[in-house]
């Protein structure tokens, strides 16, 4: 992973002592609310339900075990010991007190990590694959570009004050784990007619409010050229963007009101002026790539028979290799999933206790280093398959094995009412409800990949309009209803969910998924999908069911 030089240190240090100046300030009433709002956001700071949220970037999800036990300190020492994996690959504390969040700030910068750009209208943290580097359908590892992407961005002057806040994915696979199709810039590697890898450049996707898939804008960029070609985007998005209406303001409502074509030719003549003074050197992108160099794995790794005979031997652990490891590109390794999905716990939260665990487990199995996911869940990407029993043991006791990664029961959720301020209905609550509903793992990995996301407000942030089964709460005069959509998908096969039919009150939106996956099982054909059957039989069948007692 990447290392900081003096200079980067510096900045975070440097970036700390301003905002603890500022913090220090406000708190003696020097600066107003509003003067005030805009720094703490440049710092990661939002003032939610129960007091000051941080959230701290994690660079295309990347992190070592000295960075897990700092974070497990933080939630210790300063929050009510727990912390939120989100799904643009960050960290939250939802607890924390406002005069002592600089000190939080000092700490990670400690450890080589920051809260800078990870709210307001900037260029936020450049998510990946969490399988980068050891995937088997990988064209080029994409995390050297990451994290070029990631120093460009980084308190760059001229973007300091966009329009709306912008997000970057990037994916080096010919598998979309990244939802590169719903970000404002998706970058794919790919291999042109001559065999060269270079960039596929998406443009305008998003979620929110007006969920729209991005769209090509470039279909070959030569590496060298890419930040002259993001710098191009941007200054468009910069001088066009809609600052009148918030809503509005995105670069995918710029792109649908101009249209591609005429974006596109604007593009284009920035870009010409630009592009032969930002060049990047094969120097420097080797330089790079040098951060993220393969560790040294065991030659005789694949020679270990006993991996093998635990599968046999064990079912519980069979079915955990099954559904939470995958392969490797290396022989004799896999890289392998800890759920952070347990019944028992709110989808996403970590506590510090798991949190050490997982940073000595990390150190012990997988080279010091985790990956956190898109779906809200820990990778550790580098295990020997021959130290896989002893590694399911540990983290079994840690409540870090359930066997469910990408069943129904792996829901991408946001906090909902029980934290966010912007929130419309609760999130966590609903989440238990469906755990329980799905409490026999037969039936639930009967039911194969179904991938439920829930958001609790129109922001979307758990991504329901990309869910197989959505649900986003909405407010009705003070309750709490649910509407629900289903067929939507951010892989390769991106799509937008469509909606079910009127919102269901809380009380009855359990119950409605169970009717959904039952209907599922009643629907479909040998080896078929959830989303297959969604998409052969349509929504009708669904409906009937649902909303046949209202």
């Amino acid at each position: 992973m990447y290392q900081y030089n003096h200079n980067d240190q510096i900045l975070i240090e440097e970036r700390v002592a301003q905002f603890r100046r500022q913090t220090e300030q406000f708190l003696r009433g020097e600066i107003s609310d509003d003067g005030y709002r805009n720094l703490r956001l440049r710092n990661g700071v939002y003032i939610q339900t129960h007091g000051p949220m941080l959230r701290v970037a994690i660079p295309y999800g990347i992190l070592n075990a000295k960075q897990l036990h700092k974070l497990a300190h933080i939630a210790r020492t300063y929050d009510k010991n727990f912390c939120h994996v989100t799904t643009r690959q960050n960290v939250q504390y939802n607890w924390l007190k406002l005069e002592q969040i600089p000190d939080v700030l000092a700490e990670l910068a400690e450890v080589q990590m920051h809260a800078i750009q990870t709210s307001g209208n900037c260029m936020r943290n450049t998510t990946t694959d969490h399988l980068a580097g050891v995937c088997i359908d990988e064209i080029e590892d994409p995390r050297s570009y990451c994290e070029l992407i990631r120093q460009w961005t980084t308190l760059h002057p001229e973007f300091d004050w966009l329009p709306r806040k912008f997000k970057i994915a990037v994916s080096g696979s010919r598998d979309d784990r990244a939802a590169t199709q719903f970000h404002d810039i998706g970058l794919h590697l790919v291999e042109n007619e001559n065999g060269e890898v270079g960039f596929k450049v998406l443009v305008g996707g998003g979620l929110g409010r007006t969920p729209i898939i991005g769209q090509v804008i470039k279909p070959f960029l030569e590496k060298k050229h890419l930040l002259s070609y993001l710098e191009a985007i941007l200054r468009i998005y910069n001088l066009f963007g809609r600052r009148d209406n918030k809503y509005k303001a995105r670069i995918k409502i710029l792109v649908k009101e101009t249209g591609l074509e005429k974006f596109t030719e604007m593009v284009e003549q920035e870009w010409a002026q630009i592009k032969d003074n930002l060049e990047i050197t094969p120097e420097r992108f080797a330089a790079l790539k040098l951060h993220f160099a393969p560790f040294d794995y065991d030659k005789k790794a694949a020679e270990n028979i006993t991996f093998g005979q635990y599968q046999k031997e064990n079912k519980a652990f069979a079915t955990w290799v099954q559904h939470n490891t995958v392969e490797h590109k290396i022989a004799g390794y896999r890289a392998v999933f800890l759920s952070i999905k347990h019944p028992d716990s709110p989808p996403g939260d970590l506590t510090a206790q798991q949190l050490d665990t997982i940073a000595d487990l990390a150190d012990r199995y997988s080279f010091g280093e985790v990956r956190t996911t898109h779906r809200q869940n820990i990778v550790f990407a580098d295990v020997k398959q021959a130290d896989l029993f002893q590694l399911w043991q540990l983290l079994d006791l840690a409540n870090l094995a359930t066997p469910n990664i990408d069943t129904a029961t792996d829901m991408i959720c946001c906090p909902g009412l029980d934290f966010c301020s912007l929130a419309n209905a609760g999130s966590i609550g609903i989440a238990k409800e469906i755990n329980e509903l799905l409490d026999d793992m037969d039936y639930l990995h009967d039911l194969g990949e179904i991938k439920i996301n829930m958001s609790g407000c129109m922001n979307g942030c758990a991504h329901q309009s990309v869910g197989h089964i959505g649900i986003l709460g909405v407010d009705k005069k003070g309750t709490e209803w649910y509407q629900i959509t289903l067929g939507g998908s951010s892989d390769n096969d991106a799509a937008i969910g469509e909606r079910l039919g009127a919102a269901v009150a809380k009380h009855e939106i359990a119950p409605a998924i169970d009717t959904i996956l039952k209907v599922y099982v009643e629907q479909r054909q040998e080896d078929e999908t959830f989303l297959e059957t969604v998409n052969r039989v349509g929504l009708e069948p669904f409906k009937e069911k649902v909303y046949a007692n209202h």
